[in-house]
């Protein structure tokens, strides 16, 4: 049951000593308002001091975040949750560590926010979790930040443009990661080595694009995909170029579905609606080598000495590169939604989206504008009123908090072809 009583915090950073929650509490010591009420938590406090000081270093005009001890046990995670009007948390894998805070949240009252990409651990939490949010009006957002906010802020932008424009649904959207550069942390690497000890490969392919996450059954349409594009991995869209396969399509595109179901019950996107995702390449060649080394590496994983292979080499959890060597990274997406409408040829839109410098502080500055979103809309909290939703139910003001934040996010209707 939601907590009435006052809140000592406006929100909580949980697993602020890892890799992203430091980057995430970086950017609310420099760029949050001075007046937010709000605190640091994990296990260890003299890991928690340590960063404490080094915030109030960056933003010595700042009063310095509270600090919350806790561990990921019921009581401590429960009286966490009780203290703050929302909860950022960090700590992955998630599928392993973080299935208690989901709960506590839920049980609460309390909004939540947090960076998985895991699917089938997020299709759980919904069957779990998502009336018992709904029920207490805990508005609990998985999957904002690198994956899968691009995806799905695009996919509702281009769907919301062809709808204004032109009154129809949207037939399909296809995405691609159009340039990219960066280097994943090693939270990031031990989520893709562990999931496949937790789920069954059944598991892993219902959760990510079967329409599994959406909240009605989804469109009962054919691919627009050729066999022939399937089996090499490759296709042609005008406006995007030759795509291949992505190897962080499948969270996405689970992600879009489910918002496809939670706007208006599918209405708003289109009856007809598909979204699929895709990696630009140079040409078909690199586009079928590239689809042939992921499917060989997805196949190497699946043996367990493999993966344990790869664990000694990689990234500890909670570790990444440092900030020097992300200044130059990069992430830049396009996508183009076609609209539902008879003829040979209707109309198009087209979006890019585009963030310079580390993607892991992209991903803490999404946890920290999402949050203010949620703090601050009461109306957007009254309609929305709870449950495991996405990104794109912030809809427009996170859009516009992101451009804010230097995020590059263009929209437009494409000439008549």
């Amino acid at each position: 049951m939601s907590d009435l009583r006052p809140k000592v915090y406006d929100l909580v950073v949980l697993g602020a000593t890892g890799y992203t929650g430091k980057l995430c509490a970086e950017y609310i010591s420099t760029s949050l308002p001075t007046n937010l009420k709000w605190a640091i938590a994990g296990r260890s406090e003299k890991k928690l001091l340590a960063i404490m000081s080094e915030l109030g270093a960056i933003n010595v005009d700042r009063l310095r975040p509270g600090i919350e001890i806790a561990s990921l046990n019921p009581v401590d995670l429960n009286t966490l949750a009780r203290k703050t009007r929302l909860l950022i948390n960090t700590v992955g894998p998630y599928h392993i560590h973080s299935s208690p805070v989901v709960e506590a949240c839920a049980k609460n009252g309390t909004h939540y926010l947090d960076v998985t990409g895991e699917s089938p651990w997020v299709l759980n939490m919904i069957v779990k979790y998502h009336e018992m949010a709904k029920a207490n009006h805990a508005i609990i957002i998985p999957e904002i930040g690198i994956e899968s906010a691009p995806s799905d802020l695009l996919a509702f932008a281009l769907v919301n443009m062809i709808r204004k424009e032109l009154s129809v649904g949207t037939k399909e959207v296809i995405a691609s990661v159009h340039d990219f550069k960066g280097t994943p942390s090693g939270g990031t690497l031990a989520t893709i080595l562990t999931i496949m000890d937790r789920y069954s490969l059944k598991q892993i392919r219902e959760s990510s694009g079967s329409w599994a996450t959406s909240p009605i059954p989804g469109p009962k349409l054919q691919s627009s995909e050729s066999w022939n594009g399937k089996l090499l991995g490759i296709r042609s869209v005008p406006g995007l170029g030759t795509l291949t396969t992505s190897i962080s399509a499948a969270p996405n595109i689970a992600v879009v579905q489910r918002s496809w179901g939670l706007f208006d019950g599918g209405k708003l996107y289109g009856s007809k609606f598909q979204y699929n995702e895709y990696m630009r390449v140079r040409n078909s060649v690199v586009g079928i080598a590239i689809n042939c080394a992921l499917a060989f590496a997805g196949l190497a994983l699946i043996l367990p000495p493999i993966r344990w292979l790869a664990k000694k080499f990689l990234y500890a959890p909670g570790e990444g590169a440092d900030k020097e060597a992300t200044r130059h990274e990069y992430l830049e997406f396009h996508a183009v939604a076609t609209a539902d409408q008879d003829g040979l040829n209707p109309r198009r839109a087209f979006a890019k989206l585009r963030w310079d410098g580390s993607l892991y502080h992209f991903t803490g500055v999404c946890l920290a504008e999402a949050a203010m979103v949620l703090l601050n809309d009461e109306k957007l909290l009254q309609r929305l009123d709870g449950g495991l939703l996405t990104p794109a139910i912030l809809g427009q003001p996170f859009i516009d908090r992101m451009k804010n934040a230097g995020l590059v996010f263009e929209v437009e209707m494409m000439s008549d072809q």
